[in-house]
């Protein structure tokens, strides 16, 4: 009799209830804490990159780049307000021949007697590694923004 009433006892004693599901759903907040924060973080390296091309955009439009060196101004303005290496940050001029629906690299391309229209491609790249790759879960993010923006 003593033996069942311990176990009755036992069976209403909930003094260790709180650890054990404390333990059990403490890893998941922490898992869901950590991920929120780092996708915040790719949003916001997101967004800056965004800007930084927006800003690349207004730069060209404010004053024309006409030559190399100008272009290579440019790029460093924005390496230097993003912290992207020389590799990431890359400014290309385009050209669109008369009414075609495309643009090409070289002005060559365009016959003499064409219209041609002078653009600015500007392409930002960056690789993001999320805490989790270290874990091996998951995989790096890649981000690319390019905006085209007619200079002529």
């Amino acid at each position: 009799m003593s033996g069942l009433r311990s176990l009755a006892s036992l069976a209403r004693d909930q003094t260790g209830s709180a650890v054990i599901e404390t333990a059990f759903v403490l890893p998941i907040l922490a898992l869901m804490s950590f991920g929120g924060f780092e996708v915040s973080q790719l949003i916001a390296r997101n967004t800056e990159l965004e800007s930084a091309a927006a800003e690349a955009t207004a730069i060209s439009l404010a004053s024309r780049p006409r030559t190399e060196t100008e272009v290579t101004n440019i790029e460093r303005v924005i390496e230097a307000s993003t912290g992207l290496a020389d590799e990431n940050v890359v400014l290309t001029r385009k050209y669109r021949c008369g009414i075609a629906a495309t643009r090409v690299d070289n002005l060559a391309l365009c016959l003499p007697t064409e219209t041609v229209a002078e653009y600015i491609e500007i392409t930002l790249s960056e690789t993001h590694h999320p805490f989790w790759t270290s874990f091996g879960v998951g995989s790096e993010v890649e981000f690319t923004v390019t905006k085209t923006v007619q200079i002529n």
